[in-house]
């Protein structure tokens, strides 16, 4: 489902724990680290789509977090023709997305990443607010740099040891602890993961 511009409707959760760092998702056999993320289907609100979103690539349901906040309008990032298929080309654009906040208000073990028969994450961390403005793919640095610095003002007061959301103190950071999800029944094809991907890119 495109917009008349080229823009697929999607979401973008950006998850918080009690210290208000943020969930930080490893592409399933991909060294790519992203937020979660998806498309809205044809009847869905982006509401709707985000706890669908949610439940399907980390395995929480809505009583395990609570909505903080939210983008007021679209934010968009295009797609290089590279990451494109060659039949949605020409018509594909990219992502428009609304971006939510949530607060973890259930324990680290509820997340599960193999929640569904199509895992988007093999592997997550906790990482500091703006750590992941460093590590994600290019195209993708501009829209979350503006979901990041709408929904800052919105982030509550941490609990435990303060952590300060200084733009200039992302490269001082110690990383988290990984939780990997891998495994050697992992049988999934690359068919598979295809078929449950976006309809004009995987981005």
């Amino acid at each position: 489902m495109l917009d008349r511009e080229g823009f697929r409707p999607n979401v973008g959760i950006i998850l918080l724990n009690h210290r208000n760092q943020v969930f930080w998702g490893k592409r399933i056999r991909t060294h790519s680290w992203q937020f979660p993320q998806g498309g809205i289907k044809y009847g869905e609100s982006p509401e709707q789509a985000m706890f669908r979103e949610l439940h399907e690539e980390v395995g929480l349901l809505p009583d395990h977090v609570q909505i903080i906040a939210r983008t007021r309008d679209w934010l968009r990032y295009e797609v290089p023709m590279h990451f494109i298929r060659k039949d949605a080309r020409g018509h594909y654009r990219g992502q428009k997305q609304i971006w939510f906040l949530l607060q973890l208000t259930g324990r680290d073990s509820d997340m599960n990443l193999r929640a569904t028969n199509h895992p988007e994450f093999d592997a997550w961390r906790w990482h500091e607010y703006w750590v992941p403005l460093e590590s994600v793919i290019e195209f993708k640095r501009g829209v979350y740099e503006m979901a990041l610095s709408e929904l800052a003002r919105y982030l509550p007061k941490p609990q435990g040891p303060s952590n300060r959301f200084l733009r200039g103190s992302m490269r001082s950071h110690r990383l988290g602890e990984v939780h990997d999800e891998t495994s050697e029944s992992d049988a999934m094809s690359a068919d598979d993961e295809h078929r449950h991907t976006a309809p004009a890119s995987r981005y």
